[in-house]
């Protein structure tokens, strides 16, 4: 029998083709990995309590789990556990690459899913906002069985096409959330940084935790394409011949500048930075998430 972890494989989960199974595949393969890991004080068992820290009412210190980890954890109520989450993400042109094989679109699509599926296991309410050139799709977060399933059928139903305008979406929803949450915005950010900066800058002081799951094909960082070659622009239709051997030097500097750029903006403004090939396994996106929800509890 196939192992769970095996669907952790990007190219591994595109055998199978309903979304939904492919969410649960990745996070069981992910809880299964989990717990024999060195993370396996995480688990799903997070859910409800938090470390015991100096001051905390030893009533609530959970015995159990002291036997089961060797480390004092507290009773937390659900009230205290629950978080609304915000899935941002990106459905414009440029995220159907590569033509063939796994696009990020497609990457993108299953990773947004699989952190929905596990929002609902820790009981987290959890929203949608696919954007292009504007808002495409908003779902508002829940935390039921039955919006996870809307989610994941809104999430299916989606094709990507148009501009990238991230920051345009991102102030609405600024506008429009006031309880503090976690944001996470699976994009390629491949348009003008400063815009995406300033607006996720601005979610941030308001208090919301800011999640940037950097998504790229490793042809785009690379330029490995053989040439001469006519290069099309998936979201103008623009076309122009090249020759890349002349010119992959300079392109792979230009893009590792963008790369490093975004990165440092962003974390020295105390926003996560993530960068995700579409060849990285999705656990590792899970987990960078967990730490992240950990420190926000």
């Amino acid at each position: 029998m196939r192992d769970y972890r095996d669907f952790l494989d990007p190219q591994v989960l595109t055998t199978v083709r309903d979304l939904s199974l492919r969410a649960r595949l990745i996070v069981e393969g992910f809880l299964v990995g989990l717990h024999r890991s060195p993370y396996h004080g995480f688990s799903v068992e997070f859910k409800e309590h938090r470390l015991y820290t100096p001051g905390d009412d030893i009533r609530w210190i959970d015995w159990r789990a002291l036997a089961r980890t060797d480390r004092f954890f507290v009773k937390k109520y659900e009230e205290e556990t629950n978080l609304k989450a915000y899935l941002i993400l990106d459905i414009s042109g440029s995220m159907d690459y590569p033509p063939s094989g796994l696009s990020k679109f497609e990457y993108a699509r299953n990773l947004a899913a699989a952190l929905a599926y596990l929002f609902f296991l820790q009981r987290d309410a959890t929203g949608l906002l696919a954007f292009n050139g504007g808002v495409q799709v908003y779902m508002p977060p829940r935390a039921s069985k039955t919006h996870l399933h809307d989610l994941l059928t809104q999430l299916a139903h989606l094709e990507p096409g148009g501009v990238t305008r991230p920051y345009r979406p991102l102030r609405v929803l600024a506008e429009q959330i006031r309880k503090k949450g976690m944001i996470i915005l699976i994009s390629d950010l491949l348009t003008d940084p400063e815009p995406i900066i300033k607006t996720l800058s601005y979610l941030q002081k308001r208090k919301h935790e800011v999640l940037v799951f950097h998504v790229l094909s490793p042809d785009e960082m690379d330029l490995k394409v053989a040439g001469p070659v006519v290069f099309k622009d998936l979201e103008t239709g623009e076309r122009i011949a090249l020759n890349p051997g002349m010119l992959r030097r300079q392109y792979r500097k230009t893009v590792q500048q963008h790369m490093n750029h975004l990165k440092w903006a962003l974390r020295n403004r105390n926003i996560d930075y993530e960068l995700f090939t579409t060849e990285t396994p999705y656990d590792h996106a899970l987990l960078y998430y967990l730490k992240r929800r950990e420190r926000l509890a």
